[in-house]
């Protein structure tokens, strides 16, 4: 009973039963994938639950992740847009990154060192090393403390301690003196001035033109701030400086112009570059004052209006206006003299003064000289003179979509997919288009349906999105087949399964990471044979001791005559390892070794050991 009611108030109305909530459909994962293609297709990216209900029917997509997550709307629970997405579509879950150790981004630093000649930054693009993973990423969880890292530094930070590389950011003091010094040598080497786009100083491998003139407006590195290099040389050597030309008169830009004229037979344009009579400017800062209202100019002008009005120049940008029966005429008398309709690519029309065919099919699209637009010459001729447009495509039906696949499965061997490009036989059809008609239903298609789809159920294709189950028993039983085959345990790049058609060890060990297919997930194929086969993982490689080492080195000693160095390739009997990856180890610190020592210095020390004659 409701406390605040008295006995003379009327009693509450029920509630219609139009108004109770309804109970909202049950949703499939093939379905939430089909909305998901088709706003990828919209949009150029995949949804995330920040974009509402856009793309989506009568749901939005924070409604789609809640019940993924929490297994509503006949979903199972402990999944996400995002692993969704990333299981079926190859999209990088940002949520389950590896987590990271310092050691392991100077293992990848030296590699990228040893491939380029460089050590990387935040700006070096992807690991070669490690797919998926880039430089920003691994940068931004330095910084943060993410990933398992403690934060409060960065890949620069790093590298200087443990690489001894110079820190772009700890650079030492500048002076106006020294700048200045900089640049009379450049302009002694060059005869020009250096500007902020100039590259590396000479003699000075670490410093650019570009961080002298950001030290030199933002005031750091010991500089008081608020200028620039171009105000720093006007004022100091007298030279031109762009941001700040003198204005410009009308009567000054003619005698430019007549002179170029009369110097090359052409009036000037935006593109004839430096002008001789002024020196420092150009026909391009010109137009750009006539149109901006720069230097004293009013603007709203041009340097093709101000020559036509002037000069009375021919200005291509005021063409006159066109009609419909101007460009049939036109089309017409192209017809008659070749043949052939003409296209938007036939170059120049025929008597039409500078006309392309070009210009003429943009203008129809835009609506600019008279014309209406949201028209082309396709258009044109297929309404004034019943011309086919190839872009108004036919029905299609699925007996048809059918029979084309046929005919491609004889001819290649293989039934098509969306990648399978244009289809033979049948102008203006792609496979990916009769795709997009199916799923979306255009060209009287019903709609909700695939080319993989239909050809799985009229033709028995195999279907990507709907794979059979897997277990930890069938994956070995397959690894142990092809290690009888070919003598070694399979990776995920050694392709399909002979044991198993359709079936890639790279979709197992994704299956094994992941978690589908029946499989808990939080695995690997490398850890899974070193589990249950005893194989190397060798991104987990066994841990070295220093006796272990010195036992290698006196066999290797024993058994060549000569003591190992780091090039002599793998170690016998070691089930992997190599004298590089222990020499790796030896000064790197990894695998359970300290840091600091090498190789050689270990073969020093057996050599010191080892009893004389």
């Amino acid at each position: 009973m409701n406390p605040f009611r008295t006995p003379l108030d009327p009693p509450p109305k029920a509630r219609p039963l139009s108004l109770r909530p309804q109970r909202r459909p049950d949703l499939t994962i093939e379905q939430i994938l089909e909305w998901c293609d088709a706003f990828h297709a919209q949009f150029g990216r995949w949804p995330m639950c920040i974009d509402g209900a856009r793309g989506l029917p009568d749901t939005t997509w924070s409604a789609v992740n809640t019940c993924l997550n929490r297994g509503l709307r006949g979903l199972k629970p402990g999944s996400s847009l995002a692993k969704l997405l990333f299981v079926h579509r190859g999209r990088r879950h940002k949520g389950s990154l590896p987590r990271l150790t310092p050691a392991l981004i100077l293992k990848w630093a030296d590699d990228h060192h040893t491939r380029t000649g460089k050590w990387p930054n935040q700006y070096s693009g992807p690991v070669m090393a490690a797919p998926g993973e880039n430089w920003s990423a691994i940068n931004a969880a330095l910084e943060v403390g993410t990933r398992g890292l403690p934060g409060d530094s960065s890949i620069a930070q790093l590298l200087a301690a443990k690489r001894g590389v110079r820190n772009h950011m700890a650079l030492p003091p500048l002076t106006i003196q020294q700048i200045l010094k900089w640049a009379d040598e450049y302009h002694k080497r060059t005869g020009d001035w250096p500007h902020k786009d100039t590259g590396p100083i000479t003699r000075k491998p670490a410093e650019t033109w570009l961080a002298v003139e950001t030290a030199l407006s933002k005031g750091k590195r010991g500089l008081p701030g608020g200028s620039s290099l171009a105000q720093l040389l006007k004022s100091e050597r007298g030279v031109r400086n762009i941001a700040d030309l003198p204005c410009l008169q009308h009567w000054e830009i003619l005698l430019w112009a007549d002179a170029y004229h009369e110097r090359t037979g052409r009036w000037p344009t935006p593109k004839s570059g430096p002008i001789p009579e002024a020196r420092g400017e150009t026909w391009s800062r010109v137009n750009t004052a006539l149109v901006d209202g720069l230097r004293g100019l009013p603007g709203g002008d041009s340097l093709a209006r101000f020559l036509h009005r002037r000069r009375n120049v021919p200005n291509k940008h005021g063409r006159p206006r066109l009609s419909k029966k101007q460009i049939l005429h036109w089309l017409d008398e192209h017809r008659r003299r070749t043949g052939e309709w003409p296209t938007k690519a036939s170059g120049a029309i025929g008597g039409a003064d500078g006309q392309t065919w070009g210009a003429v099919n943009h203008v129809l699209g835009r609506g600019s000289r008279g014309l209406s637009g949201k028209s082309s010459l396709a258009q044109l001729l297929a309404e004034s003179r019943g011309v086919p447009n190839k872009s108004v495509l036919p029905s299609l039906t699925h007996e048809k979509i059918l029979e084309w696949a046929d005919a491609h499965h004889t001819r290649t061997g293989r039934w098509p997919t969306i990648l399978s490009g244009s289809v033979v036989g049948v102008p203006n059809e792609t496979w990916l288009a009769i795709n997009a008609a199916l799923r979306t239903g255009n060209r009287g298609l019903p709609g909700g349906d695939t080319l993989a789809r239909l050809l799985a159920k009229h033709r028995g294709k195999r279907n990507h999105l709907a794979l059979p189950p897997l277990t930890i028993r069938k994956i070995l039983a397959w690894a142990d087949a092809h290690h009888a085959r070919v003598g070694t345990w399979p990776q995920i790049k050694s392709g399909s399964i002979p044991e198993a058609p359709g079936q890639t060890w790279a979709a197992v060990d994704m299956a094994l990471q992941v978690g589908v297919r029946g499989l808990p997930g939080g695995d690997s194929l490398a850890r899974l044979l070193t589990r249950a086969r005893g194989v190397r993982n060798r991104n987990a490689p066994p841990r070295l001791s220093i006796a272990q080492i010195n036992r290698w080195v006196r066999a290797h000693y024993r058994r060549t005559g000569r003591w190992p160095k780091r090039s002599d390739g793998p170690i016998p009997n070691t089930q992997g390892e190599t004298w590089s990856a222990v020499a790796t180890a030896l000064s790197t610190g990894l695998r359970g070794l300290t840091s600091g020592t090498s190789l050689t210095r270990v073969v020093e020390a057996c050599q010191n050991s080892r009893p004389r004659s």
